[in-house]
C-alpha cells in the first residue's frame, strides 16, 4: 500500500471515531472518575474506570475537543478494556513512545491506535492525542 493510500487510511479510521466513538458515556457506580483538561487548545475529557482485581472491567469517556483527542479517547478506551492494569499502563507507555517518535515495542497489537502514528509529526497536537491517556495512567494509579 503506498504511502497516500495509508495515510488516507488512518485519517478515515480517526474520522471514524471522531464521528462515531466507542465508549461513549459515563460509568455509575464504584467506578474511578477522572477529570482533565489540555487549557492550551481547550480539550477536555471525563474518563470513568471500572476496576476490579486488577482488571480494567470498563472504561468511558464523554467531554469535548478536536478530532485527534476524542478519537484517541475513543480508541484507547476500546484497547484497555479487559487488559490488567499494568498492560494498561504499560499500554500508555508505549503509545508517549509512539507519540514521541520514538522506537516502542510492538508486544500488543494497538490496533486502531496505530492510526494516530501520524501525530507525531505535529508537536503541536501530541497533548491533544495523550490526554486521554493521562488521565487512565492517573486513574488505574488511584
Amino acid at each position: 500500500m503506498s504511502f497516500n493510500n495509508l495515510d488516507q487510511l488512518y485519517r478515515s479510521v480517526i474520522m471514524d471515531h471522531y464521528k462515531n466513538p466507542r465508549n461513549k458515556g459515563s460509568i455509575e457506580n464504584d467506578a474511578v472518575t477522572i477529570d482533565m483538561n489540555n487549557p492550551t487548545c481547550g480539550d477536555r475529557i471525563h474518563l470513568t474506570l471500572k476496576v476490579t482485581d486488577g482488571i480494567v472491567e470498563d472504561a468511558k469517556f464523554d467531554g469535548e475537543g478536536c478530532s485527534i483527542s476524542m478519537s484517541s479517547a475513543s480508541m484507547m478506551t476500546q484497547l484497555i478494556k479487559g487488559k490488567k492494569v499494568e498492560e494498561a499502563l504499560e499500554l500508555a507507555e508505549i503509545f508517549s513512545k509512539m507519540m514521541m517518535g520514538e522506537e516502542y515495542s510492538d508486544k500488543y497489537d494497538l490496533e486502531d491506535v496505530e492510526a494516530l502514528q501520524g501525530v507525531a509529526q505535529f508537536p503541536a497536537r501530541i497533548k491533544c492525542a495523550t490526554l486521554a491517556w493521562k488521565a487512565m495512567e492517573k486513574g488505574v494509579k488511584q
